[in-house]
């Protein structure tokens, strides 16, 4: 009986550590050495995704990111129930006002009721549009496997992305990135 028990339960931890190894590689984002994301699909269908977004504000005004076109643009998905996003929002305020020549905006997977709650606690004077729980897949569509949050996607004026994120951005990290771009 005990030998029974033995295998069955050596059988049950290696079939549970090969599905969780299948399941990292297939949730988990693939990290290059500089700490971006890589994409899963290609860069040219990636920019395109992002270019071809048209999402509602916080007042239910329709916006186009192709509006902000020919000039460096940072987006970053974020969600009031994400804490490491919350954190970083006023971060990204203050690189916000220091580079007036790059477009910020902030895509909330969120609800816009929410969202509303958030800039009234914490303003944000960049455009914040709504992309509801649907915006995992368009992050997986980006290379960001996991779906995780906050992600943020630098653009550079020629509409080609510069940079992805995965996590808290770190100031000084993305302050270099715009100092490069602004130039």
């Amino acid at each position: 009986m005990n030998r029974r028990l033995f295998l069955y339960t050596g059988a049950a931890v290696v079939a549970a550590a090969a599905g969780g190894l299948a399941y990292r590689r297939t949730l988990s984002p693939t990290d290059t050495s500089d700490g971006q994301t890589s994409s899963r699909v290609s860069a040219a269908d990636a920019e395109a995704l992002l270019w071809n977004l048209k999402l509602p504000d916080l007042d239910g005004a329709t916006q186009r990111l192709d509006q902000w076109r020919g000039r460096p643009v940072v987006i970053n998905f974020w969600a009031t129930w994400c804490a490491p996003c919350v954190k970083e929002m006023p971060e990204l305020q203050s690189l916000h006002e220091k580079y007036p020549s790059v477009q910020f905006v902030g895509i909330g997977i969120d609800k816009v009721e929410k969202m509303r709650e958030f800039v009234q606690k914490i303003p944000v004077s960049y455009p914040l549009l709504v992309m509801g729980s649907d915006g995992i897949d368009t992050l997986r569509k980006l290379g960001n496997a996991a779906g995780g949050l906050p992600f943020t996607v630098i653009l550079q004026a020629d509409g080609g992305i510069s940079r992805k994120m995965l996590g808290q951005i770190q100031y000084e990290d993305l302050d270099r990135s715009l100092q490069s771009l602004s130039t």
